[in-house]
């Protein structure tokens, strides 16, 4: 029984309906996911609950196994030419979409274009490409213009944007717009007549898929599916999410609230676990509208970060976070203390005469606030109160995680609905190389969500791709890093330990890796 008749009316109505179904299956994995999932294609955002989706529902060319090695996925065998400037994949057999129909090369080039319009590295191997055609229904050829070093490290990039595979007609979606269909190819089926934004997502088992042979590591090997179904669950607030846990209303929570980190691991029928790396946060700037299109005003932005404030607010334990400057993770080959003028510690003074020379009017910083999203809702009131310690006018407003998803899209000024600022988590898949990191682009519009303009970064990122030594690469990448800060595209907020719960003895399996994924787990 609930404590609080509040918490069991929540739970009720968070599982309405579902009892009669599931007493129909034999297993039924219930997920807390990390937020609700309204956004249902995985090409047109990065926000991780729809890279989730989309590991669920598709399958990628290749994957990365948990010692972070590219390893094949769809493709079963491939090869390169002794000058490195063709690549030829052929697709493994059995592989089918949920409709029935074969993966064909002609869905894996599709939806490599596709995919090649959203993603900073896409983007990148698309520019270098001459041509990528089909020799027949399983077997396609890559043609570069010179050879480009990293074609295994972008057809398997684990976040951020993973290039899944759709059918063709679907891939034909161009790319600034969300795809209306959701056949996939991957280890569940998506039931999109059980669809319920704010309710609850369901899954169950695409009998039509067939596993590669490989025990299950990371994105890679064999996506073994233990249960016949899979409900995401979702409840928003902390003290709910522990309650139903605690009471065996659903088997997993993916995020753990750091609020209830304590309860949760005093409790003995619950298990903690790190499937996945340490992550971080960072706190971004739209660098296309007023005032921060002034770069002098978005390093006076930067300049206000209090690292160790707003972890300490966020995670609340210590020991479920740590301080980091640089953009890349701690210990990381290319983590380094040269961080131009960023400190992660306050630099008010510094902020104030910033924002005089450069001529702040104060005009209101629209902070985007996703109050219902314990991951990170302890954040914006922080740094609210933060910059306008340097010298900000600050708007926070208040939505919910999905709707700031969206809305980080819209282009418009502040004023007309568009925004300023918001903070968001990121993983070690994400940031880990400079390649791989979505919001590092200095391409505007063409970019992520801020669309910063630099030259001097995306020719920094050029030769990066241009050479495969790694004493280069390392010096390349701390350029890069101090060019992210001179450029004002984005501050790092710190990182955290991640942590999932589940109910010890009922749930085992979880595969590690760079991201979370959800095959290989079994329902006792």
């Amino acid at each position: 029984m609930f404590k609080k008749p509040l918490v069991a009316a929540l739970i009720g109505a968070a599982l309405i309906g579902l009892a009669p179904l599931a007493q129909a299956q034999d297993k039924v994995l219930r997920i807390v996911p990390q937020s609700d999932l309204k956004i249902l294609d995985p090409i047109w955002t990065t926000a991780f609950i729809t890279r989730n989706h989309g590991y669920a529902v598709y399958d990628t060319l290749f994957g990365v196994d948990a010692q972070g090695k590219v390893q094949p996925q769809m493709v079963g065998a491939y090869n390169r030419s002794a000058d490195g400037n063709t690549w030829t994949f052929t697709l493994r057999d059995g592989l089918a979409f949920h409709d029935g129909k074969p993966v064909t090369s002609a869905d894996a080039i599709q939806s490599i274009k596709r995919w090649g319009q959203r993603d900073g590295l896409g983007q990148k191997m698309l520019a270098a490409l001459a041509s990528m055609e089909a020799k027949d229904d399983k077997t396609f050829v890559m043609t570069f213009k010179e050879p480009f070093g990293m074609v295994l490290e972008a057809l398997s990039k684990p976040s951020s944007n993973p290039p899944f595979i759709m059918p063709k007609a679907v891939a034909e979606t161009p790319a600034d717009q969300q795809i209306n269909s959701t056949v996939g190819s991957g280890p569940y089926i998506f039931k999109a007549d059980e669809y319920r934004p704010g309710e609850k997502i369901v899954y169950v088992k695409n009998t039509r898929y067939v596993p590669r042979k490989e025990a299950a590591s990371g994105t890679a090997g064999g996506k073994l599916v233990h249960v016949d179904r899979m409900e995401w669950v979702v409840l928003n607030d902390a003290q709910t999410q522990a309650n139903a846990l605690a009471n065996g209303e659903v088997d997993m929570i993916e995020w753990v609230p750091s609020e209830q980190y304590l309860a949760l691991k005093d409790d003995p029928k619950i298990e903690l676990a790190s499937p996945v790396p340490t992550g971080s946060y960072a706190l971004h700037l739209n660098r296309l509208v007023p005032p921060f299109n002034n770069a002098k005003i978005a390093q006076a932005a930067l300049m206000a970060m209090n690292q160790e404030a707003l972890l300490r607010a966020q995670m609340v334990h210590k020991e479920l976070y740590n301080t980091n400057p640089s953009i890349y993770p701690s210990g990381s080959i290319y983590h380094s203390a040269k961080t131009s003028y960023f400190t992660g510690k306050p630099q008010f003074e510094k902020a104030k005469a910033l924002l005089k020379e450069a001529g702040y009017k104060n005009e209101p910083i629209v902070l985007l606030y996703p109050a219902n999203f314990p991951a990170i809702n302890k954040f914006p009131p922080v740094m609210a109160a933060l910059l306008k310690q340097a010298g900000f006018n600050v708007d926070m407003q208040s939505m919910d995680w999905p709707t700031l998803v969206t809305r980080r899209a819209v282009k418009k000024p502040a004023s007309e609905g568009g925004w300023n600022a918001f903070i968001t988590g990121w993983g070690l898949a994400d940031n880990i190389n400079p390649m791989y990191f979505a919001p590092m682009t200095g391409n505007g519009e063409k970019g992520w969500f801020g669309w910063t303009t630099d030259d001097e970064l995306e020719n920094l990122k050029g030769e990066f791709l241009k050479t495969s030594d790694e004493a280069q690469r390392k010096a390349l990448a701390t350029k890069i890093q101090e060019r992210v800060f001179d450029a004002a595209v984005f501050a790092p907020v710190g990182e955290y330990k991640p942590l999932t719960a589940y109910r010890k003895g009922v749930v085992s399996g979880l595969v590690s890796g760079p991201v979370g994924v959800l095959w290989g787990i079994r329902k006792n």
